[in-house]
């Protein structure tokens, strides 16, 4: 018999198969593993129990480990309740004691339960008396999920919390590949996310403390008489601020151009000229720029708009809402989630530090900026700071990009160790915000203010522009900026037209009220409070490259195949097996 399969040669492990020997196939490297069932297979499952049984109803409570152990976490020691349960959970660790006991760890999310047989006493099959425990335990591996039905206890000896079986373990799902003990290589943690899940505390919490973190933001703004909507994520116009988006063309009549959303913002103030004063978004948004340690093309933004609010109001409830989500989440580490490092919330105090833009950049580089209004405003202050023996690369970035650089040297790492608001960035900066005349440089500056912690940006908030006039010309100057960036984002479609909001343009003639809009980067609030360093470690399957990586890895029979002569291979039958192709207790080779 000749039949193909792939050169890692992993066969599946049917419930309790037992390596019966290792050999070669053609020179790849790869073990060739022949497995047989134990005689005593029928002992661990109920009569007539399928492969993979489903979960039936059954008067008998049924638990988790986590809710095992709070239940049961009174017990005093050498007690046992009457009470009968059902555990379920993932075997950790397998080992026999004596001549009639045998002990299991069940696991689940990082919860570790003792379950014992007593094959003296369980009930079930009429020979479970005969059974060696050594015998029955080769038929459980590390990493196969059972239930277990018993009773909880304690034991007398160790004081463990313990589920004393009263009948066989039913196996649920077996492990067909080993489970690791430990995973520190990097590409398999990312590759094999599921085993990183599984073997690295740390990681599962980063999750856990990302889905708790979200969670509380929902509550604060449901508290506050926010309404929670969801806008569209792919339409004709990116929308939100300048950058390059990921385009589509719709398939059928049409052929309609898409792109995938920058940001939810013109969308969410459509729902407040249309009568919602305060509104909120929680989901995803896209730039089709590079990734690093703290940016991902894929991810999650929170952004509220709130009628009548100023920037005084936004900066105040965002000082209330950092502060309480520290507070939070310090707490969920110390009582949940203590893999993770302790979070000093004697830093989140407001008020926080305030720190204006055009002054403080001024002060940094010893300079007077020109006007950032003007027509010729990127070239005079390209000029002006390579007469002060400051680099400007080439090709020449556009002047947002230019000032935010300056920001970024110069006063983002004034945030290092604690949280800081920048306020009044040039208007340049910001096409979306209210703009007024600085009494104390003369520039013209946007009602805007960005929170940054540990030289990261969390939060951007301003007074939303509602003058459709002024709108339409913040607009056309973005599109501008847009046409000369280097990164390649067009501000033209393919008629030459300019990539305008028309149709937000036309809605703000209906009238926006005076608005206060918030966004903030859910991921990085993840990685503040959870001390990662990587915005990847936020994400469940890791940031865009990874998941490249992920969705494009083959099946291991779609990779490499080789012939491999099963009726040539020798094969050594195991010890006491003299007959092993004709044992009931030999399962038949399935290669793949």
């Amino acid at each position: 018999m000749t039949t193909t399969t792939s050169s890692c040669l992993q066969f599946l492990r049917q419930y309790v198969w037992k390596p019966l020997v290792v050999g070669r196939a053609n020179n790849n490297g790869g073990s060739l593993r022949f497995y047989r069932l134990p005689g005593q297979l029928g002992l661990m499952k109920r009569d007539e129990t399928p492969e993979y049984p489903r979960i039936y109803p059954t008067n008998t409570t049924r638990m988790s480990v986590p809710a095992f152990r709070v239940k049961y976490e009174h017990i005093n020691r050498g007690e046992r309740l009457d009470e009968e349960v059902i555990l379920h959970g993932r075997i950790q660790a397998v080992r026999s004691h004596g001549a009639k006991l045998l002990f299991l760890v069940l696991k689940s999310e990082f919860t570790e339960v003792q379950a014992m047989f007593n094959l003296h006493t369980i009930a079930g099959s009429t020979n479970v008396a005969d059974i060696d425990p050594k015998v029955l335990s080769r038929g459980l591996t590390r990493g196969d999920i059972i239930s277990v039905t018993g009773r909880p206890t304690r034991t007398p000896t160790t004081g463990e919390l313990t589920i004393d079986a009263t009948e066989p373990p039913l196996l649920l799902t077996p492990s067909l590949v080993p489970v690791p003990v430990k995973l520190a290589d990097e590409d398999r943690r990312i590759k094999q996310r599921h085993m990183d899940l599984l073997v690295n505390r740390r990681t599962a919490d980063t999750l856990r403390l990302r889905s708790y973190l979200i969670k509380y933001m929902r509550d604060f703004l449901h508290a506050r008489d926010f309404l929670e909507v969801q806008t569209p994520i792919l339409a004709e116009n990116a929308g939100g601020a300048v950058a390059r988006p990921f385009t589509t063309t719709m398939a059928g009549a049409g052929a309609t151009d898409l792109a995938l959303r920058i940001a939810p913002e013109l969308w969410l103030k459509r729902l407040v000229i249309g009568g919602m004063d305060k509104v909120f978004e929680l989901g995803p948004s896209f730039r089709n720029e590079g990734l690093d340690q703290t940016h991902n093309p894929e991810f999650t933004t929170c952004e509220f708009y709130s009628t009548y609010a100023n920037l005084d109001d936004l900066i105040g409830l965002t000082e209330e809402l950092v502060c309480g989500l520290a507070e939070h989440c310090q707490e969920l580490i110390a009582t949940k989630l203590d893999s993770l490092p302790a979070i000093d919330t004697s830093i989140f105090r407001r008020p926080f530090k305030q720190m204006e833009f055009i002054p403080a950049i001024q002060s940094a580089i010893g300079i007077t900026l020109p006007d950032l209004s003007g027509p010729d405003a990127l070239d005079t202050l390209v000029a002006e700071l390579e007469s002060h023996g400051i680099a400007v690369e080439r090709p020449l970035p556009t002047l947002p990009k230019l000032l935010d650089r300056l920001a970024a040297t110069h006063l983002e790492p004034h945030s290092a160790e604690a949280p800081l608001f920048i306020t009044h960035q040039p208007v340049c900066m910001s096409p979306l915000s209210k703009s007024f005349v600085c009494p104390e440089t003369g520039q013209t500056v946007s009602a805007r203010a960005e929170l940054f912690m540990g030289g990261r940006e969390l939060v951007n908030m301003y007074e939303e522009e509602n003058d459709p006039f002024a709108q339409r010309d913040k607009f056309i100057e973005q599109a501008k900026h847009r046409d000369t960036a280097a990164d390649g984002a067009s501000a033209v479609n393919a008629d030459g037209e300019l990539l305008i909001d028309e149709n937000y343009v036309q809605a703000l003639e209906a009238g926006l009220p005076p608005t206060g809009g918030w966004g903030c980067g859910v991921d990085r609030l993840v990685m503040l409070f959870a001390g990662t360093r990587r915005i990847s470690d936020t994400l469940s399957f890791g940031n865009l490259r990874n998941v490249v990586t992920v969705s494009t890895l083959k099946r291991p029979f779609e990779r490499d195949r080789v012939d491999v002569d099963v009726d040539k291979m020798k094969i050594k039958p195991a010890q006491g097996d003299s007959h092993v192709e004709n044992s009931p207790g030999f399962r038949r080779l399935v290669i793949r």
